[in-house]
């Protein structure tokens, strides 16, 4: 089976790092071309990640033709003290023709995970996957195609907001209760992917600075 929705096993020891309840947490720091402590987790080929200006500011640009390859985070973060994800994104186009709830059109121009390690257990880890989907409704939620232990919530739909950037503020234990139905109090990883290997379309995508809040 096909375990890229989970980003590997490699996500089962973290280190922890909290902030104070009125502090920022910074996870991904790609307005200052920061990748540090980011890795790359690849499943085809690599999907090429670098820093540029040309979507109007400093961002990390990720272009996929046909490949599936992610960059992670681990990092444990403590959701009583700083439980909203925030995020800003950018797309310009996304896939035609693609189903994807079916295991031939799990691809998105872009998407970012919120990852609760099964520690030893590793079939247990859950994903929370958050993306910019090409064809399914804004709100709507399913199974990954490939593991019920994650699961997508589609918060941009289609060319509608294509072309410029949006921003995105989550509730991560609220969001984690609706899907798994589940109280969690933290997070053991973060990460993002742009993919098209299935489909073997293009899709580019830009990512602003990624964080956690108190509120």
């Amino acid at each position: 089976m096909k375990l890229k929705v989970m980003l590997g096993a490699a996500l089962l020891a973290s280190s922890p790092w909290t902030a104070a309840a009125d502090e920022a947490l910074m996870i991904g720091r790609f307005s200052a071309g920061d990748l540090r402590d980011w890795q790359t987790k690849s499943f085809k080929d690599e999907t090429r990640y670098r820093f540029d200006q040309n979507s109007g500011r400093r961002a990390l640009f990720a272009d996929s033709q046909g490949t599936a390859s992610g960059l992670y985070r681990e990092i444990q973060v403590d959701l009583n003290r700083t439980p909203w994800l925030n995020w800003s994104w950018r797309v310009d186009q996304v896939l035609e023709g693609v189903d994807e709830r079916g295991k031939t059109g799990d691809d998105y121009p872009a998407r970012v995970y919120v990852v609760v390690s099964g520690g030893a257990a590793f079939w247990n880890t859950r994903s929370l996957v958050y993306v910019w989907s090409s064809s399914q409704p804004v709100g709507s939620t399913w199974n990954n195609a490939f593991t019920s232990n994650a699961r997508v919530m589609a918060l941009r739909s289609g060319t509608r907001d294509a072309g410029r950037w949006v921003s995105e503020k989550r509730d991560i234990r609220v969001d984690f209760r609706q899907l798994f139905g589940q109280d969690i109090d933290r997070i053991d990883a973060v990460a993002l992917m742009t993919d098209t290997d299935n489909s073997g379309q293009r899709a580019a995508a830009w990512y602003g600075d990624i964080y956690f809040t108190a509120r």
